[in-house]
């Protein structure tokens, strides 16, 4: 198709003044002798609107606000108008506005690609995928929804529509109006990432959007783990009877300490994920949750304790449960009534287990990946933690062994 004419207009329609006076900023696109209207969604003081320019006047916080938004929609078209051309297809003035806009019946758009995704996703649930996961693409969707709804004014976006601005304004609104941290957008800069990955790779967008988008850096930290006075300090807690609540908090957090398990898997181990070897000792064998990979450890003398201190054949989990946000209230209690300064957390009875039972008295940190269900040895380095008289015991370790030998330089 040999294009000769191709026009974008914006002009305001003054007959249709809002409440505050603003005109809505109408555009007419002519492709050839074709024409199709289309509503910007922006609206602005008419004194400012400068016809011949197609943008308001002056340097006031509408003026430059709006002109970006004009600046951004001219892109967009023109964006949709070089994707026709490339398609060496016939086209019309209609063509570019549904390209555009992201008619339904021509593209699909973001929200709906992430839903399906979402779809196959929850199919899979139970079988190879865990429930947390399903959860984190469906927050992050409703981050994305709110995001569109508040910000850009749309309900949803088409594929055609998005641009490298697009993600960082998300990351502002993330950060800025939601008060969340780095590691957030992170977290939903990557799903964003793979859902348009998928899009791409299903035909449902003509090239992969942000591929080149570097994600922020996750912030690194050291996994919090009680001190051996610490742990002393809960183990050895007297808590009265009339409080079993709190008891049952420390006695779960213990257990923690002894086998490594997180709070979901605390919770929901049953005497079908117990084991005993040729030598008659105990494992605890299960599934995680968080991503279903085995991990498997040697029930220590007080894990076994805590088992049959809360022995119950007319319960199907091997420990009672109790309700996350009442756990950790209790957690808060502990560590006032045990002394210790700095706020601790469930999960850090599984970085208590890497650290300072296992790691710190010499078990292998490939045992320990295995103990805690690791799909590689990287993430046990960053959950178990090497603490200094560690590294000192080694040196006099490695003093000793090398006592008789004799170094040249």
């Amino acid at each position: 198709m040999k294009v000769e004419k191709f026009k974008v207009l914006l002009y305001l329609k003054r007959s249709g003044l809002d409440k505050s006076g603003k005109a809505p900023i109408m555009g007419r696109i002519t492709v050839n002798r074709t024409i199709s209207q289309f509503s910007c969604k922006l609206s602005c003081t008419p004194e400012l609107w400068n016809p011949r320019e197609s943008r308001l006047n002056g340097k006031s916080k509408e003026a430059v606000e709006i002109n970006a938004k004009i600046d951004k929609l001219l892109l967009d078209i023109n964006s949709a108008f070089d994707s026709l051309v490339k398609r060496k297809v016939d086209f019309d003035a209609t063509a570019v506005k549904d390209t555009f806009q992201g008619s339904v019946d021509t593209q699909m758009t973001l929200l709906r690609q992430f839903s399906k995704v979402m779809e196959d996703l929850k199919a899979r649930v139970g079988i190879d995928r865990a429930q947390g996961t399903y959860d984190k693409y469906y927050y992050t969707y409703q981050i994305l929804k709110e995001f569109l709804n508040k910000k850009l004014g749309v309900s949803d976006m088409p594929f055609g529509q998005l641009t490298e601005r697009f993600i960082w304004d998300f990351q502002d609104f993330v950060l800025e109006d939601k008060g969340q941290s780095v590691d957030s957008v992170r977290h939903y800069h990557a799903l964003l990432k793979k859902v348009c990955r998928i899009a791409y790779k299903e035909g449902n967008s003509e090239r992969y959007h942000f591929c080149n988008f570097k994600l922020p850096k996750q912030k690194e930290s050291t996994p919090k783990a009680l001190t051996h006075e610490e742990f002393v300090r809960v183990r050895d807690l007297e808590i009265p009877s009339k409080r079993p609540a709190l008891r049952l908090t420390r006695d779960l957090f213990l257990f923690a300490c002894y086998t490594g398990t997180a709070y979901a898997d605390t919770i929901s181990i049953t005497a079908e994920n117990l084991f005993t070897d040729d030598d008659g000792a105990m494992w605890l064998k299960y599934r995680r949750k968080k991503n279903e990979l085995l991990a498997r450890v040697k029930l220590l003398p007080e894990a076994l304790e805590l088992l049959e201190k809360y022995k119950d054949e007319s319960r199907e989990t091997l420990l009672p449960f109790q309700h996350y946000s009442t756990l950790r209230c209790n957690m808060k209690t502990l560590r006032v009534l045990a002394g210790i300064k700095s706020d601790i957390v469930y999960h850090a009875g599984r970085h208590s287990f890497a650290s300072l039972i296992t790691l710190g008295e010499g078990v292998p940190i490939e045992t320990i990946s295995r103990m805690l269900g690791h799909s590689n040895i990287q993430t046990t380095q960053i959950y178990a933690r090497v603490t200094q008289n560690k590294l000192f015991e080694d040196m006099d370790k490695f003093i000793e062994a090398t006592r008789d030998f004799n170094f040249v330089l």
